[in-house]
């Protein structure tokens, strides 16, 4: 019976030491093919890779894709990766991401999608994401709109950029419901400063003392009087044209005016007509007299 004791003693260590050994084996099994895995951090970047790698160890942390040739993301692929904080998708051919993709990955606080294909920032694309403190959108030339409900339910998000793409104008709405937004970056879009834009350049100022941005960077391509001009050189003066109201002493002298033109038209036209009868009839006369 003396003998036993050791062993029933140690019994209850022994199979707790071995489950945590074949957690801990499996947390960290499965790296991916060209992957490299290191605790919760898997690197496959650089490895030219057209699809994402099927599986990968539940405990992921930390995900980079950058560098490959991934054109699409297979419908609920993080959907088992509830530890996952940083995904990096930059340099890649995407061009859209599927729906509910993030669904899963509450945690997830940073992603870069920048140096993509992205055309459209669809609407509730990053619903799920409620965790996201930065996003990088940056780099994609070929994007040319942000719905207004792109960045619905991210309320904690901190840092947004958006330099570097086809953007000419960007919904206020798209902004507006993003309280935590402390950094916003512009620069590099082809903005129309028209009349349109002065909604959103007037919260970007509202904003600049408490809000990090690159607008000094950001420019003006169009119209032309206001090319090069960075956007927040532009002021409620530069907008005053948009505002232009006519009074109903305008309406009534354009109403004037224009019944004057058109009086003077018929008239003209009158008379070009009697003109070109007189001298059809001079020109017949004077051909009968010939003869």
């Amino acid at each position: 019976g003396v003998r036993r004791r050791p062993a029933m003693l140690l019994g209850p260590w022994l199979v707790a030491a071995a489950a945590a050994a074949a957690v801990a084996a499996g947390a960290g099994a499965g790296c991916p093919v060209l992957c490299t895995c290191r605790g919760q951090a898997v690197d496959c970047s650089g490895q030219r890779l057209f699809s994402v790698p099927p599986e990968l160890p539940l405990d992921t942390g930390n995900l980079s894709l950058a560098h490959n040739r991934i054109a699409s993301i297979p419908p609920g692929y993080l959907a088992c990766y509830g530890q996952l904080r940083a995904l990096d998708l930059r340099n890649n051919s995407l061009a859209a991401l599927p729906a509910g993709l993030f669904l899963g990955a509450r945690r997830l606080a940073h992603l870069d999608l920048s140096y993509n294909n992205f055309s459209l920032v669809a609407a509730d694309m990053f619903l799920e994401a409620s965790g996201l403190l930065r996003l990088d959108l940056s780099h994609n030339p070929g994007l040319r709109r942000v719905h207004p409900q792109a960045f619905r339910g991210l309320a904690q998000l901190r840092e947004l950029d958006l330099s570097y793409g086809g953007l000419s104008a960007i919904s206020l709405d798209a902004l507006e419901g993003l309280p935590g937004l402390v950094g916003l970056r512009l620069g590099g879009n082809p903005w129309v400063c028209g009349c349109a834009m002065e909604p959103f350049l007037k919260w970007l100022r509202g904003r600049i003392q408490r809000c990090a941005s690159d607008s000094q960077l950001a420019e003006c391509r169009a119209p032309p009087e206001v090319a090069g001009a960075p956007l927040l050189s532009l002021t409620e003066e530069s907008f005053q044209a948009c505002h232009l109201t006519l009074t109903l002493d305008d309406y009534l002298f354009i109403a004037f005016v224009g019944f004057v033109v058109s009086i003077a038209s018929v008239a003209t036209n009158f008379l070009l007509g009697i003109t070109a009868n007189c001298c059809h009839r001079w020109s017949k006369a004077s051909e009968d007299e010939d003869v």
